[in-house]
């Protein structure tokens, strides 16, 4: 994937009571950094990006008419749902396979790419949120990730599952909506729940506003094609409009 920049608003003037957030959108490097030491295949892979999740965030900005705010730069270039201080923010080996251009990066080369990628990324999805907390507005903040179907050679069964903390005004409802589709495995907290000293986006932009929130991953081997994507877009739908009437979102 070509970088065109280390983030994409999609519908920026949608209307809707949602914003959606979608932080491994992109497996692309921006050409200043190079290549990675990785190779092309492992480009591909899960621990580049989360595969689907741009395709899943744009039908869910059109189908809701919300806008969505897509992260352009690869996740092995800086995690940005990562909070700063974790050593995960820019990995130096991701699921057995190592980043040979992160070993040995020197304060300044962090804070480069902290301020150009991760800093950039985040300040637009605070203006859209910002603009309608101005108004008045109360909107769901959507963030949407994609897992890989195995870990440490585990299968994971769950194709839809939810993150919490002990906020769940929007989980709750929504995993109501999805348990009602007797097709799709739904997961609550698995394999991950939120961990607000790991995790930045939905703490940073939903709980530190006190806004309700969704945290959704889809599983990759059932949304790698457009089909899928599509599929998997259209099942969610009643979920998160079971989570917008549930929390009064406006």
């Amino acid at each position: 994937m070509r970088w065109t920049g280390p983030f994409e608003v999609v519908n920026a003037t949608g209307r809707a009571p949602l914003v959606i957030a979608c932080d491994h959108a992109s497996n692309a490097v921006p050409p200043e950094i190079g290549n990675l030491g990785v190779s092309d295949a492992d480009m591909q892979r899960h621990i580049a990006w989360d595969i689907g999740a741009a395709a899943i965030s744009r039908h869910l900005a059109k189908a809701f008419d919300a806008p969505a705010i897509l992260c352009g730069t690869s996740r092995l270039v800086i995690d940005c749902n990562r909070q700063l201080r974790d050593p995960t923010l820019i990995p130096m080996t991701s699921d057995g396979t190592t980043i040979p251009a992160n070993e040995g990066l020197s304060p300044e080369q962090r804070a480069q790419r902290i301020s150009a990628y991760f800093d950039t990324y985040h300040q637009a999805c605070r203006q859209i949120l910002d603009a309608r907390c101005a108004e008045g507005r109360r909107p769901l903040f959507l963030a949407v990730h994609s897992m890989t179907d195995r870990m440490r050679g585990k299968f994971r069964p769950w194709e839809i599952a939810l993150s919490s903390n002990e906020n769940r005004r929007a989980t709750d409802p929504a995993l109501a909506a999805l348990r009602r589709t007797e097709s799709i495995v739904v997961g609550d907290n698995e394999p991950y729940d939120m961990n607000v000293d790991e995790d930045y986006s939905t703490p940073e932009h939903a709980l530190s506003r006190g806004l309700d929130y969704l945290q959704v991953e889809f599983r990759q081997d059932v949304v790698a094609t457009p089909e899928g994507q599509r599929r998997f877009a259209e099942l969610f739908i009643p979920a998160v409009t079971a989570a917008i009437a549930a929390c009064h979102c406006s």
